[in-house]
């Protein structure tokens, strides 16, 4: 027997943890489970091509928001090379509509519903050593007949229960690792899925620590934790951080999706303590209009939120990650800008300007008629209008996002976003105008290479504010200097402002006193220019920006470990100051 798990993942980088789980599930039968993974960005055909060389006698699909539409015309196409071979699918996305799922889709057989685990087990069993999906928990199936059967919802399983899937590590070497400690959520948001599971479980955490162990032995680059809400159980999510403290091996960075307001004062003072870049948090504010937050059923304090992120921003040594939701109910346009204006102001690393997915089974869609929520008949269902935004204006927030995307989270433009910032009303303003200009100009829907986005940004504060042109022209050369070690000199920077002896006489001096530079003593002059760049500016342009020459190195082998931006020492002749 042959039993092919497939994964559709949304990228090369991302893995799959369900099919994985599911496989570890039935450790018996694991000679005669296969898993292979793709991703969407494959053609149709070439997988086709490659599930017919497998030869599967049962083959399965996860399915998921961002994946089901692929998921579909790969299904209606298997059916037609593999006939006979029983098709099953499962995921969030299949769960909740079962039946009308196998209405739509006749070349599957039957739909896993919720918690995958112990259905697959015992269809494994059902089609290794015979029995009856009548008495399967879990699942929705096609009758002798053709009819459709909808047997009951399975019971939520113990969490420690599921085996432990990373072993050999070799399966997933330059891929994101995905890691489960809980399921389930304690809040009742109404797009979210999570709260139809009202059932809030932990993994031991004997066993996590165990296994965390092994993430940072292997020395795994990045671990995402995919607990909806890690930090609901403050001794949970105490005992797992102090473990990272005290093992921490100088690589391994966690990925946590937190609820900013519920971290306590303890949990705050051991972030404190994390070196730069051992942990990253991700927080959904989602909006920061009150009614809005109240209609969605989330629990939420905006005020709070904002005091520990200051707070932990404050630390300098944590990733920060905050998202909206565009599409809401009773937020429109002006209300929008009023909550991201009071996200960007938190100054996260980075701001996910999203639009709201109308979910099958949550309680959003149950109350689209009276939102007046018009949504996308195709996956991911996301917002089209509602009574209070209209399609014009998401068509706007488009174009914001786009911007906030490509100037903001690219973190490429920081010090001349903070000085462009100041000729607007607000910053929603400053995206708002460029993603404008961006339309105007005709550059919306290009593909552009990254100084072609300087280019462009020059260009715009030039038209929006042409007496401190300078000055953008410098900060842009600084932020790109911050973060490329380019030897090709971009055109807005202009001509090399240090002299050939200049440079020449200073890598010299370097070379022999180290006065500098650390971790360099080794190198010849060669290697010295090879890791740095330096520049003189006109501004003092990591200070107020004030008129004042300074020459800048820009050293590489020395960054820091939580943005990536080269390390920045200003060079003069009596003594050495590093900028940051």
């Amino acid at each position: 027997m042959n039993i092919l798990l497939t994964a559709i993942n949304a990228k090369y980088i991302h893995s799959n943890l369900a099919v994985y789980s599911l496989r570890a599930y039935v450790p018996e039968y694991r000679e005669e489970i296969q898993i292979a993974e793709y991703t969407i960005n494959q053609q149709v055909d070439n997988i086709l091509m490659d599930l017919y060389r497998k030869k599967p006698d049962i083959l399965c699909f996860s399915c998921y928001i961002w994946n089901l539409d692929y998921v579909e015309q790969l299904v209606r196409e298997a059916g037609k090379i593999l006939p006979g071979v029983p098709i099953w699918i499962g995921g969030p996305e299949v769960s909740y509509d079962s039946p009308a799922v196998l209405q739509r889709l006749p070349e599957v057989f039957g739909v896993m519903k919720g918690e995958g685990e112990e259905t697959f087990r015992e269809l494994v069993h059902y089609y290794m050593e015979g029995g009856s999906l009548e008495k399967i928990d879990g699942i929705t199936y096609r009758g002798e007949k053709g009819q459709i059967l909808d047997n009951p919802w399975r019971p939520v399983m113990d969490l420690s229960k599921v085996p432990f899937v990373y072993h050999d590590m070799k399966d997933f070497q330059n891929k994101i690792v995905y890691y489960e400690t809980s399921r389930g959520c304690p809040f009742s948001c109404s797009y979210c899925l999570s709260s139809v599971d009202k059932c809030l479980r932990f993994r031991d955490l004997e066993l996590v620590k165990k296994e965390l162990q092994f993430f940072l032995d292997e020395k795994v680059p990045q671990v995402k934790f995919v607990d909806r809400t890690f930090n609901c159980k403050h001794g949970h999510a105490m005992e797992i951080w102090r473990y990272l403290i005290e093992h921490d091996n100088g690589i391994t960075n966690f990925h946590f999706e937190v609820s900013a307001d519920l971290l306590n004062e303890e949990e705050l003072s051991l972030i404190s303590q994390m070196r730069p870049g051992l942990i990253q948090l991700e927080i959904g504010v989602q909006s920061t209009n009150a009614r809005t937050i109240r209609e969605i059923r989330r629990t939420m304090k905006f005020e709070e939120v904002a005091r520990i992120v200051r707070q932990i921003n404050a630390y300098g040594n944590v990733h920060q990650h905050l998202d909206l939701i565009a599409g809401l109910p009773y937020e429109d346009y002006e209300s929008f800008r009023r909550s991201f204006n009071d996200v960007y102001a938190l100054a996260p690393e980075q701001l996910q300007l999203g639009f709201l997915k109308v979910l099958k089974g949550s309680y959003m869609e149950e109350q689209k008629e009276q939102y007046g929520l018009v949504y996308k008949s195709r996956p991911p269902y996301e917002v089209l209008y509602t009574k209070w935004l209209p399609y014009s204006d998401v068509l706007r927030l488009k174009r914001v996002e786009e911007m906030v995307e490509v100037y903001y989270n690219s973190r490429q433009f920081s010090y001349t976003l903070v000085a462009l910032e100041k000729a607007f009303p607000d910053s929603f303003s400053m995206y708002e105008q460029l993603g404008a200009y961006y339309d105007e100009e005709g550059q919306t829907f290009l593909s552009h290479a990254r100084v072609t986005r300087y280019e462009i940004l020059y260009a715009f504060a030039k038209k929006i504010d042409p007496e401190r042109e300078e000055l953008y022209r410098e900060l842009l050369i600084f932020d790109f200097y911050l973060r490329e070690n380019a030897k090709s000199r971009p055109a807005f920077a202009g001509e090399e402002t240090m002299k050939k002896e200049e440079q020449q006489q200073f890598y010299d001096e370097e070379a022999k006193a180290h006065k500098y530079l650390v971790g360099y003593e080794k190198w010849d002059k060669r290697q010295l220019r090879k890791m740095t760049h330096i520049e003189r500016f006109g501004y003092r342009v990591t200070e107020d920006a004030a008129r004042g020459e300074t020459v800048l190195l820009f050293d590489y082998q020395n960054r820091n470990p939580l943005n990536y931006e080269a390390r920045v020492v200003e060079v003069c002749e009596m003594e050495e100051e590093t900028v940051f």
